[in-house]
């Protein structure tokens, strides 16, 4: 199988932990180290103290080609290169970016004149991606040349993610044509758009047109460089086969190859250890549950949670809360004691919400979960070892790393037919029951209230298990996401390192004919 000598990857979520993107990464990251060790080299912003908190500087790595091309070709452009504090502590390099705002309007002339892209419609956060993606670019393309210089045939490929990087592709379509290129979009933004703003993406998919619903939806600019970066791309990849029938629809690019994501077990603590930092995770819920109920919570009760980006139907937090209101009324209704349920909703930036007092409560934690918050001072992963269960009902979710991520902590969760992890689930476990781990509810744009109701009566099920029962649906969980792991999952990106390649190769004979 034809492979990279050189890995380049960039991401706005390198040492940046701001979203899925990051879990995607980091957790690829060690699989990577070992097929091509220290030949993988991810790119990132540079965001100071911020960038600190998963950025090692190394002023050694690499200390040639920075002298030399902060000197000439890159003097404009502020570097930091280090490692990345995950496992495998890949090479990271991060970059300032601000000089190139003074090109922005003639960087936008050349991508609309070679590329086609839109920018004029842009808004919001689109200028500050393109010119990071811009920089970016200039950065691979400076490293390419001298590792080439001192390794004379040299082939690297360069992977971008997200619409936020996609310029990144585009500078080395014009400037290093040498370069592979692969793109991957982790949901189309279009979809996610649709999806967003209450249309419903599902019952109507095959008459939804991209272009169209991105001038209805005020979405040009990115559905434009998204849509081009599929179409320029080496090799154009996405998450899930739903996300893949997305990407055709809306599009008009449908996938060479589906990329699913894995995970790594080194984020998760084995024998005693688990044992104890779920013990610490159940005693910390407890305590700020206790808090901010102003009563005492059993020991026995039933801990629960929600978490993610603060999309209220995209994620599922709405049919959640309809959920936790029919958990209390079929409680309610069983006229006998039952184990009391404390539901966590952990989502960044929700508006402070009192704590809710019912059969069922409600605990609101607004917070990134990253250890510095002011309600736990925990990470999320260091919280999500001590629950009983997760419920993460998205309407829309290409993969779904919180489902997978508690499996791995022995977490049952509950998902929908609607994320990609769901799906998977459901094909290759059938995802049915809690005993199994994970249960996949079928989700359409129609079936909201069914869904709650399913929810509900799943974590009503799950509170009368026995011990034994309960320790089953643990492990069953832990085994589902054993197979999920990026040992499994890493010769999908082989694959596509091959394809771009080979494109690569047959684009560069094409030229010198």
């Amino acid at each position: 199988m034809k492979q990279p000598d050189y890995i380049f990857e960039t991401s706005w979520e390198v040492c940046n932990r701001v979203g899925g993107i990051y879990a995607v990464l980091s957790t690829r990251a060690e699989s990577m180290q070992k097929e091509h060790p220290d030949k993988v080299v991810f790119f990132g912003p540079d965001f100071g103290k911020h960038s600190d908190i998963w950025f090692r500087e190394d002023k050694n790595l690499l200390k040639e080609w920075k002298k030399e091309a902060s000197r000439i070709t890159l003097a404009d452009i502020p570097l930091r290169i280090g490692r990345w504090a995950v496992p495998g502590e890949p090479i990271a390099i991060l970059l300032k970016f601000d000089s190139e705002f003074a090109y922005k309007d003639e960087i936008y002339g050349w991508a609309w004149q070679k590329f086609g892209v839109q920018s004029h419609a842009a808004y919001g956060d689109y200028d500050e991606s393109c010119m990071f993606g811009y920089a970016a670019g200039r950065v691979m393309e400076s490293l390419y040349n001298w590792i080439k210089k001192n390794e004379k045939k040299v082939e690297v490929c360069a992977h971008a993610n997200e619409w936020q990087t996609a310029v990144s592709i585009f500078y080395l379509e014009d400037h290093c044509p040498e370069i592979a290129t692969l793109f991957t979009t982790h949901a189309t933004g279009i979809g996610r758009s649709i999806a967003g703003n209450g249309k419903p993406l599902y019952d109507y998919f095959e008459g939804y047109n991209g272009d169209q619903m991105a001038q209805e939806l005020n979405f040009v600019s990115k559905h434009s460089i998204e849509k081009e970066a599929a179409h320029w791309a080496d090799c154009f990849t996405t998450v899930s086969d739903i996300t893949a029938r997305e990407c055709k629809q809306l599009l008009d690019k449908a996938p060479d190859i589906v990329t699913p994501n894995g995970f790594e077990l080194d984020f998760v603590p084995r024998g005693k250890a688990f044992d104890k930092k779920r013990a610490e995770a159940r005693e910390a819920l407890r305590r700020v549950a206790c808090e901010q109920l102003e009563r005492e919570i059993p020991e026995d009760a039933l801990l629960i949670c929600i978490a993610g980006r603060l999309e209220m139907k995209n994620k599922g937090i709405d049919v959640f809360a309809e959920a936790l209101d029919a958990l209390a009324q079929k409680i309610y209704r069983s006229r006998q004691e039952e184990r009391e349920v404390i539901a966590f909703v952990m989502i960044p930036y929700l508006d402070r919400a009192p704590a809710r007092k019912y059969k069922v409560s409600a605990v609101f934690a607004p917070y990134y979960l990253d250890g510095h918050d002011p309600l736990f001072g925990m990470t999320y992963y260091d919280l999500l070892i001590g629950m009983d269960a997760s419920v993460f009902p998205s309407y829309y979710e290409p993969w779904g790393y919180t489902p997978l991520e508690s499996s791995a902590f022995h977490v049952p969760t509950i998902t929908t037919s609607l994320a990609g992890y769901g799906e998977w689930c459901r094909l290759h476990f059938g995802a049915t029951e809690m005993k199994q781990g994970v249960v996949t509810i079928n989700r359409t744009d129609s079936n909201f209230h069914e869904v709650a109701e399913a929810i509900a009566d799943n974590l009503m099920t799950y509170m009368h298990l026995s011990p034994a029962e309960v320790e089953e649906a643990r492990a069953n969980a832990a085994a589902i996401a054993l197979k999920a792991q990026w040992k499994y999952f890493f010769k999908y990106y082989k694959k596509a390192y091959e394809i771009a390649l080979k494109k690569a190769e047959q684009r560069i004979k094409k030229s010198k004919k």
